[in-house]
This record gives C-alpha cells, structure tokens and sequence, in this order.
C-alpha cells in the first residue's frame, strides 16, 4: 500500500516523533510504500522513507499548521495514498496515532474560560473535533485508557473507532550485563560518589512534565540527602527553572541536557526516575527507566504509571496532587534500599508486554486502511 505519515515536526529525542518513526519503519519492512510529510526534520533521514518537507509561512504556530494540512490536501490530491496516517490532530486523517491527552478536557479543567475565547483555542478544538467527533471517520490508535473517557465525553466518539495498541520499548533500554561498569564509569565522569543520590527527569516539555514539582522535592529533602544531585535531559528552554532552581537555594545540584542519544548511560547512572507531570497520556519514560532497573517515581495522571505500579518498583502518587505527598515519597524512596526496587523492576521487563507497539501499529494500519475496507466490501 502507499501510505501517507503526516506529523508537525521530527526531532530524535520525541517521545512522539521516534514511536512515529519506528512504526514507519516497520510498515516500510512490510513491504509498503512510506512517505512523509512535516514541516521541520531534524536529524538524519531514513534512506526507508521518502520524507518532504512542505514549506508554509505563518505568524503563529496555528496558522502554520493550518497551511501545512491544506498542503498535505494538495499533495493527495494529486499524489493519492491508500492511508493517510497522523501523529497530530489534523482534518484529513484516516487513522491518528494518539500520543496526546484530550486538549478539549485540558481546556475546561485547567484554563479558565477566557482561554477558551482565544484563536488559538479555536484552531485546536477544531482541529481534535476534526479527528474525534462522532461523524468522523478517523480510526484511532490509543496507547493509554486514561484518556479515553474524556475523547468520549466530548466528542461522544464511537468505541469501535479506539483500538488499543501495547506498550513499545526499545529493547535497546534493557539493562546490558555490564550495568555495574557503566554505572561506575557514569558516575566518575560527572564526578557523583558511588553512594551519592542522582534523580533523573527526561522529557521534553520542562512545564507539563512537573519540573517545578521535582525542583520543589530536591530543595525539601532532609539533611541527610542534601547531596543528591538532579539531572534533567529535554528539548526546552531551561531559562525558567533555573531561575526557580536559585529561588530554591539549589541551582547548584541541578543540572540541564538538550536531548541525546547516550539516555541509556544516564539510566543505569541514576538511582530514581522523578516524573510527577500535570498531564502525560502515557510516559514511555516511564517503561524504559522500568527496563533498565531504574526505579520511578511518578503520578496517576500518566498512562503508564500502572506499569510502575505493577513491578513494584517506586510509587505512584494518587490525584489530585499535593506537594507534601512527593516530598514524603522522594525522600522515602531515596532513603530505602533502592536495590530491592531494581530487581523487581528487571523482573517485571523479562515478562512484560510492553515491547510490540510498532508491530501492531503496523498490523492495525492495514486492516484500517481505507483501500484494505474497499477491497473486503468488494
């Protein structure tokens, strides 16, 4: 089949944007044509893929979008496809890959009324209604239940067009047989004791993914864990915490990456994942610290924190969420026997169904496909 994947903007480091890829990709080994079309591609380009940067102008990030889809129409116009395949909401879409929580539900419940005046509100309610209400036609991938209720209340979106899809860990995330030796090799590098605490957050999205609450918890730990030390790796402008980080009396033991690829070294170096974020529809963050041994701790809110919850390996904080409940649970978990925590967390990955996402992303799209129901009606 020629298959269309229409997404905003690739980077390497998306939680988003590398699922994107790897389900491409996956499709492409199937022996289907891929193309795509973005607006920014950063990084190298699969030689797999035929990948188009489509070139539009706008003044806002709406607008912007706004042309891209009308170009992507153009495009199939006169460029047909047997399924056009989105990793953002957009009008056009046979089947949309859901990695984001319902903007709709966000927007009453934690703006207030005169946000929901704003264009910008407009465009992207208009653009979600254009996937989920109940006279699309859109087929949708979901990767976490947890949003599912709110696309149905209000959209009242029929449930034979939500199929689930499993977890995708990369496998590359396992802990290797030497972790005792990149532990220590980590730790000498960023000059960290071999028993001195260091907590993790990876994402990017500084704000939604709770930065500020983790920041909190750091400056409210106990004496007895003042050294423990914050690394923070996402694609996001820092300028903000770091000024809060002063506020705190703890710029010192906070320090910032941009995206990389060595994530992995950073995971068998740290000793607790910290996530609390406002809003996640799932946290593949969260599985892939599970993966390598690295206990989480983390809230309700995230898709996945059942997972955390199911290995036993750290602790996930009920909502609504209270400041105190964190600060308790981070210096609890620093101050325990984390040892414990990693053998149930790579315990739960022997066993664990959380690795066939692009597999059955891949399966799911050629059963759905527009051009795979008009050949079984025919």
């Amino acid at each position: 089949m020629r298959l269309v994947f229409c997404l905003y903007k690739y980077f390497p480091y998306g939680g988003l944007q590398r699922d994107f890829l790897r389900i491409a990709l996956a499709c492409r080994a199937r022996g289907h044509q891929a193309r795509v079309l973005t607006l920014a591609w950063q990084g190298a380009r699969p030689p797999e893929l035929d990948v188009e940067i489509l070139c539009v102008r706008g003044l806002t990030g709406p607008a912007r979008y706004r042309r891209f889809s009308a170009a992507v129409q153009r495009q199939l116009a006169s460029d047909p496809a047997d399924a056009v395949i989105g990793f953002n909401k957009m009008p056009g879409l046979d089947i949309y890959y859901a990695a984001d929580p319902c903007y709709a539900h966000k927007a009453h419940t934690q703006r207030g009324a005169p946000y929901r005046l704003l264009p910008r509100y407009r465009h992207f309610a208009r653009y979600e209604a254009a996937v989920f209400d109940a006279a699309a036609r859109t087929q949708i991938l979901m990767l976490s239940d947890l949003q599912r209720p709110f696309f149905v209340r209000h959209y009242g979106t029929p449930a034979e067009r939500f199929h689930a899809l499993p977890p995708g860990i990369d496998r590359s995330r396992r802990a290797p047989p030497d972790a005792a030796a990149i532990r220590a090799e980590f730790r000498a590098e960023f000059g960290l004791g071999p028993n001195q605490p260091l907590l993790l957050q990876i994402g990017s999205g500084f704000r939604t993914k709770g930065l500020d609450r983790v920041l909190h918890g750091l400056a409210a730990l106990p004496p007895a864990l003042a050294a423990t030390q914050l690394f923070v790796i996402g694609q996001d402008d820092p300028a903000a915490f770091r000024r809060l980080a002063r506020r705190l009396g703890v710029a010192g033991r906070v320090r910032f990456f941009a995206g990389r690829d060595d994530v992995p070294r950073f995971l068998q170096g740290a000793d607790l994942l910290v996530h609390p974020a406002y809003s996640e529809n799932t946290g593949t963050v969260l599985l892939e610290a599970l993966v390598a041994g690295l206990p989480v701790l983390t809230t309700a809110n995230c898709g996945y924190a059942r997972h955390v919850a199911a290995a036993a390996a750290g602790e996930v904080l009920p909502e609504p969420y209270r400041q105190s409940a964190f600060d308790r649970a981070l210096a609890a978990l620093l101050g325990g026997d984390r040892a414990v925590l990693r053998q149930r967390a790579l315990a739960w990955a022997e066993h664990a169904d959380i690795y066939r996402l692009p597999e059955r992303a891949a399966e799911l799209i050629e059963q759905l496909a527009p051009r795979a129901e008009r050949r079984c009606a025919s």
